[in-house]
């Protein structure tokens, strides 16, 4: 049961007002953060204290973008169409509840072990593909997120009207087709929202999705038409007060959604927003909505998303990996590094998003993108208690010296040694106290197996030995 714990004897990245303690300590009361300070943390009555051994002790990172259901179809073809064409067709034919359980629990394992503490995940994804059609899937996936002990922000939405109009569910080796419909997944949608919205001490939380569409696309008519799902989807997050997210703004659809349908709540994240136009941009600055930059992603090979341009407007942007497929993991410490090269390279200019600012975007601009600055994303007495270690005693972090230039250039994932969400120990000195990786390595490869053979490509994609997972 959580009691009384400090993290001490590190140099404290509070991240606020980009100041450090160099030996300091975060003192925890049960879920939250009672106080920062230097030296070690004063005796309380079973108090324990955990080591940092010299290390970084900083806010938990906060990953603004990524998918559910991308953890068990990694490197699933040669590029990018062929992997979304495969995406597509596992995600609506050829998953269960198991399948979401177990990939769930691989994904926020995989998060756990890189600092990640809060995550927004899409729940699909791939060619807007949403398990929304029922439940069930959402259900699965929280569960299998709440058995690790990690944080999210788990959005639920219809698909594009167009998209497919039948699934397939499965129970064992039989299957049946049933259908999908927008308007109904809107409404389960409100049903997850509205019932599981905020479990699990609130580190579990529920966001509506909605597709991205074009000028074009909003000039139809009719009610299952996208300009009316889009006030449709805009009312649930209005009357709920849940954040609303979109997958791939680009190139003037930020400017025709505003003329037409307009942008939503104020609390909103768009993801990518790559090769905006003028009008873009200003519909984005007076929306009051945040953007979700994934340099790591595939549409940021295709298009710019003019992040810093857009940060020293006044636009929060938060840092996403858009993980954990086809090509990318959670790895934000990766992602920095991605967000600082992508465009010095552009402007030739290396002294463009120095590391503070990144480390901000992965960490408390994180938190404001997603509408959680009140709660996560710095290390502040009142807020909840996310907190990372970082051991820089390691060859490619030396010599000790420039903490934030070392964690936003050279850290990788696996160099976070303990994890702290809501006041719980998930990962101490490398080892995951929350769960037992073997078995979530198991499961995963059983799921795999499963969706591997229904999808028809057990001959192309061959499964692992049994040895690998003893």
């Amino acid at each position: 049961m959580p009691g009384w714990l400090t993290i001490e004897n590190g140099i404290v990245l509070p991240m606020v007002r980009r100041g450090m303690i160099a030996n300091g300590h975060v003192l925890i009361k049960d879920d939250r953060i009672i106080a920062v300070g230097a030296g070690p943390a004063p005796e309380r009555e079973g108090l324990v204290r955990l080591d940092a051994r010299g290390g970084l002790i900083l806010p938990g990172l906060v990953d603004a973008h990524a998918h559910a259901g991308h953890g068990l179809t990694k490197g699933l073809g040669s590029a990018a169409g062929e992997w979304m064409d495969i995406a597509g067709r596992i995600y609506a034919r050829a998953t269960d509840a198991a399948f979401w359980h177990a990939e769930a629990r691989l994904s926020a394992l995989e998060r756990l072990m890189c600092g990640t503490t809060t995550a927004a995940l899409l729940m699909g994804g791939g060619p807007d593909i949403m398990r929304t059609e029922t439940p069930e899937a959402a259900e699965a996936h929280l569960d299998g997120v709440r058995s690790i002990g990690v944080a999210e922000v788990l959005a639920v939405g219809p698909n594009r009207p167009d998209g497919p109009a039948q699934y397939l569910a499965w129970n064992g080796s039989k299957c049946r087709e049933i259908p999908v419909s927008p308007r109904e997944q809107l409404a389960v949608a409100r049903r997850l929202i509205e019932t599981r919205g905020g479990d699990a001490g609130g580190t579990l939380r529920l966001a509506v999705s909605l597709p991205v569409f074009s000028a074009a696309d909003l000039t139809v008519v009719g009610e299952e038409a996208p300009a009316a799902l889009s006030r449709a989807a805009h009312r649930l997050a209005e009357e709920t007060g849940a954040l609303l997210v979109q997958d791939g703004h680009r190139d003037g659809t930020l400017a025709a959604a505003a003329a037409t349908v307009g942008l939503g709540p104020r609390h909103a994240v768009f993801a990518h927003a790559i090769d905006l136009t003028e009008a873009d941009r200003a519909a984005l600055r007076s929306s009051g909505a945040a953007i979700a930059h994934n340099p790591s992603a595939l549409m940021s090979v295709f298009g710019r998303c003019p992040a810093p341009e857009l940060a020293a407007e006044g636009v929060t942007v938060g840092l996403g990996s858009d993980a954990p497929a086809p090509d990318r993991p959670f790895d934000l410490f990766r992602a920095m590094f991605h967000a600082h090269r992508y465009h010095a390279t552009h402007f030739r200019d290396d002294a463009l998003l120095p590391p503070w600012q990144v480390l901000e975007m992965a960490t408390i601009e994180g938190a404001r993108a997603l509408g959680l600055a009140d709660e996560i994303g710095s290390l502040e007495p009142g807020k909840r208690a996310d907190v990372i270690v970082v051991d820089w005693a390691k060859p490619h972090l030396w010599p000790p010296v420039e903490p934030v230039q070392r964690l936003t250039r050279f850290a990788n994932g696996a160099d976070v040694a303990s994890v702290v969400v809501a006041g719980r120990v998930l990962m101490r000195d490398r080892k995951v106290l929350s769960a037992d990786p073997a078995s979530v390595l198991r499961e995963a490869s059983s799921a795999y197996a499963t969706m591997i053979a229904r999808a028809g490509l057990a001959d192309r994609f061959p499964l692992l030995s049994e040895g690998l997972l003893q």
